[in-house]
C-alpha cells in the first residue's frame, strides 16, 4: 500500500511519487508566486512537510488531494509575502465582462437576436481535437494559460490538466461550487479563444498534416 510504504520511509516509494507529481505542482504554485524558482522552493518545501506529517495523514482525503492541500497553503503564504495574492473567493472587475464578445451574436432587432452571426460563430478546425495537444498548439495553450490571472489559471490547471473534481478544488481552493464555476468557464473560454485564433489562422501544413489539394486532382 502506497500510504504504508510512504510511512515507512521507503525512499524509492517517495521518489516515484516526487517525479510523478512535482511538474504539476510547480504548475500550480506558479498561480501564487511570480517566479519558477520560488515555485520549486514552494515544492520542496511542500514534500518536506509531506514527509514530517505523513503518519498524521487521516485518509479522509485522497493522499494527492491532502499533499496539494499543503502546496496550496504554503503557496499562499509565498503569494502573501510577495503582494501578489488575492482572495479566491472574490471576483474582481476582470472576471465580470462576458465570456464571448458581444459582437458575435445578433443584436436584439436581428432576425434572431442572440444566435451567433454568420462571421461570429466558431469555426471548425482543420484537423481533429487531438491535434490540439500537439506541435505548436500546445505553446499556444501554454502561452494563454500564462496569461491568465492566477485564479483563472488555477482553477483549469486542477480542473483540466490535474484532473480534479469539481468539488475537490473547492475544498482546495475554499472557494463555493458556483464561484469554481465561473472561474473554469471564463479560463476555459480564453484558452478555446486563443486556439481558435491559432487554428483560424494557421495553414494545413502548421497543423502538422500536407497541404490538402482542395481542387481533387491528384
Amino acid at each position: 500500500m502506497l500510504i504504508a510504504r510512504l510511512r515507512a520511509g521507503d525512499e524509492e516509494t517517495f521518489g516515484l511519487v516526487l517525479d510523478a507529481w512535482s511538474a504539476g505542482m510547480v504548475r500550480l504554485a506558479l498561480s501564487f508566486v511570480s517566479t519558477r524558482a520560488t515555485a520549486e522552493e514552494v515544492v520542496q518545501e511542500t514534500w518536506l512537510a509531506v514527509f514530517r506529517g505523513i503518519d498524521g495523514f487521516e485518509g479522509r482525503s485522497a493522499l494527492k488531494t491532502w499533499v496539494y492541500r499543503i502546496l496550496v497553503n504554503i503557496a499562499r503564504g509565498r503569494g502573501a509575502q510577495e503582494h501578489r495574492t488575492v482572495p479566491f473567493a472574490s471576483l474582481l472587475p476582470e472576471e465580470e465582462g462576458p465570456t464571448v464578445d458581444a459582437s458575435r451574436f445578433q443584436a436584439a432587432d436581428d432576425p434572431h437576436p442572440g444566435h451567433w452571426t454568420s462571421c461570429g460563430q466558431p469555426q471548425p478546425w482543420h484537423t481533429p481535437e487531438g491535434q490540439a495537444l500537439r506541435g505548436e498548439a500546445r505553446s499556444v495553450i501554454t502561452a494563454a494559460l500564462a496569461e491568465l490571472p492566477a485564479r483563472l489559471r488555477t482553477v483549469i490547471t486542477l480542473r483540466d490538466v490535474e484532473g480534479y473534481e469539481s468539488q475537490e478544488v473547492c475544498k482546495l481552493l475554499e472557494i463555493s461550487p458556483g464561484n469554481q464555476r465561473v472561474l473554469l468557464h471564463r479560463a476555459r473560454a480564453a484558452v478555446r479563444s486563443r486556439l481558435e485564433e491559432y487554428f483560424t489562422a494557421a495553414p494545413p501544413l502548421a497543423l502538422g498534416g500536407a497541404p490538402s489539394d482542395r481542387s481533387g486532382n491528384s
